[in-house]
């Protein structure tokens, strides 16, 4: 019987073929007490399982190609990491020597602890760091129980079973395993887990594989050798397709496949539209060595750096200056000569950060509207002072921007360029060389930023529309609260006139402004960002391809008319008759 399954797009593209099922290592393990003198071989056990888990990663490291994602190796050294966390590490062993568990209902009982933290977290990107924990936590589990990798399972199964085509079903996958799949018959994933921000979303875009996560009871309804579709354009599953299906789906694979190709000859032609307006396009990264990436990508620079991945699985502590430092100098030259835009810190009291210890960091009532972003790091001045003087001395190594998050009062803006003076004169103060010059701008994503925009003209030196959060606050909505994701619309009338008018503003003060959020890497939102004024577009690596032909497709003139009726219009229908007039125009 065929039927669908609706999750989140996070790769585009079209998989089809035979499903494969995972099964997850079972987290419901067996729960006994130890005897005490059993205390030191239950815990020797656990170290055996650990090194083991090690030698496996380490495996992993040396096996990747030359022409591996940047990501992956990242990925595999953060999972190295959290097997060497103490708050997974020990705190499990405290468990076995207090408590008396045995060591896999430890493992799993602190895995627990540390899952709820998470769940907390505001942030989407920082709350999908979660799946990292319980990806390391289950290769512990198979290390306890003598059990194959996930990824081993999958390639001896692909191999002795033939399939050309098969599609990996899994409560969730560890990016590392993927790289593996890549090499065999691996042509889409489905996952019940994850989002647009989680690590395997990253690792299927960076390898053009097309996925679907997010998909609701996938694995529980999905079964073995079942023939399935993966459109993952739409984060559509079609389980069973009927013949007339299966054939559009076959031909609009096809057609993709050719589409792509047209494509990699874009990469290094100049961005203009048909009238000749030159647009910048650069990327986001959350890795330095996601820097590479961009660059075989064609990416202009980094329009954003999230730096928040610096600051996670440290036991507390802060990443400390020159840790920071070797980072963002990493990235720096990694782009040869092309700017990098670095964010600072984009966390708060909410963001369990094990460095937070919880000292006076306790959960806020309402973890969006509270410390948060900037707020955070004004109220935290030697770590701000810290992650700034790191970045000034990168910024020696080439062009560099510092992009402050969540701004919206004029003393908070003050405040900021005041401590950038500072970090100014203790490296001068030190001989420590840095470019005096380095821009600063602000992320707008509150609405109160944008229509009090002004002010930030005045004082910054550049601005980016971070639209993800901007529509959330505009529209008090929590796209990650499935009870109200649906109304999450970046094409409301009130988010357009915000953008619209951030542009319009920026423009007449002759202070650039770029968008970094999702609505810069859609190709059906790129006439209307064009339209509107915008000339730099920051986004997924993966994605710049397909904006740019979007672009190369545009001639400004013929969208002043669309663009201007789609400003004006507020009632739905006359909306969505607006924004189709603009893609014929």
């Amino acid at each position: 019987m065929s039927f669908t399954l609706h999750g989140i797009p996070v790769s585009r593209g079209i998989a089809i073929g035979r499903a494969y099922l995972i099964a997850p290592a079972a987290l419901d393990v067996d729960h006994y007490l130890i005897e005490p003198d059993q205390i030191g071989a239950e815990i020797a056990r656990f170290h055996a399982a650990q090194e083991a888990v090690h030698a496996e990663l380490d495996a992993l490291r040396e096996d990747l190609a030359a022409d591996a994602p940047s990501e992956m190796g990242a990925f595999i050294n953060v999972h190295s990491m959290i097997l060497n966390d103490a708050m997974l590490v020990q705190e499990t062993i405290d468990l076995v020597r207090t408590r008396r568990y045995n060591v896999e209902w430890a493992l799993t009982e602190q895995l627990q602890i540390l899952s709820r933290h998470f769940d907390d977290i505001e942030d989407e990107y920082l709350r999908e760091r979660k799946a990292d924990i319980e990806q390391v936590v289950e290769r512990v589990l198979k290390a306890l129980a003598g059990a194959p990798s996930t990824a081993s399972l999958v390639v001896h199964n692909a191999a002795s079973n033939g399939h050309n085509e098969m599609i990996v079903v899994a409560h969730d996958i560890a990016p590392a395993d993927m790289l593996q799949f890549k090499t065999q018959a691996f042509k889409g994933f489905v996952t019940d887990l994850g989002g647009r921000t989680s690590h395997t979303a990253i690792v299927a875009r960076s390898l053009g594989i097309p996925a679907s996560v997010g998909v609701q009871q996938a694995s529980a309804l999905i079964r073995q050798n079942d023939l399935i579709i993966v459109d993952g354009d739409h984060g559509i599953v079609i389980v069973d397709p009927a013949p007339i299906v299966l054939e559009e789906y076959s031909y609009r694979q096809s057609e993709k496949v050719l589409e792509q190709r047209k494509l990699q000859r874009l990469k290094f032609s100049p961005t203009q539209t048909l009238d000749g307006t030159k647009i910048e396009l650069c990327a986001n990264i959350e890795l330095p060595d996601d820097a590479q990436t961009a660059v075989e990508a064609g990416a202009m620079g980094v329009g954003l750096f999230r730096t928040e991945f610096l600051f996670m699985n440290h036991k507390n502590r802060l990443p400390e200056e020159e840790e920071q430092f070797e980072a963002y100098k990493r990235a720096i030259e990694l782009m040869n000569g092309r700017p990098v835009t670095i964010r600072t810190i984009d966390v708060g009291a909410d963001k369990p950060l094990d460095s937070m210890g919880g000292d006076g960091y306790e959960t806020a009532p309402n973890p969006a509207l509270g410390l948060r972003a900037i707020r955070w790091s004004l109220s935290e001045p030697q770590m701000f002072m810290t992650q700034l003087r790191a970045i000034l001395r990168a910024s020696a190594f080439g062009p560099t921007k510092i992009l402050i998050p969540m701004l919206a009062h004029a003393q908070e803006i003050d405040q900021t360029l005041d401590l950038i003076q500072e970090a100014k004169r203790q490296l001068d103060d030190a001989g420590i060389a840095y470019d005096p010059n380095v821009q600063v701008g602000a992320m707008i994503e509150i609405p109160a930023a944008a229509i009090a925009v002004r002010l930030f003209l005045k004082r910054l030196d550049f601005l980016s529309i971070g639209t993800n959060d901007l529509i959330q606050y505009t529209l008090a909505i929590d796209r990650a609260d499935n009870a109200v994701a649906h109304l999450y619309d970046p094409l409301h009338p009130a988010v357009l006139n915000l953008i619209a008018f951030t542009l319009r503003e920026a423009k007449r003060a002759g202070v650039p402004v770029s968008i970094c959020g999702e609505m810069a890497g859609d190709p059906t939102a790129t006439r209307l960002l064009l339209g509107l004024g915008l000339t730099e577009f920051s986004m997924h690596p993966s994605q710049l391809l397909v904006v740019k032909q979007e672009i190369l497709r545009s001639n400004l003139k013929a969208f002043e008319k669309p663009v201007a009726d789609v400003l004006a219009a507020y009632e739905p229908a006359e909306l969505a008759t607006a924004l189709a007039q603009l893609q014929k125009a």
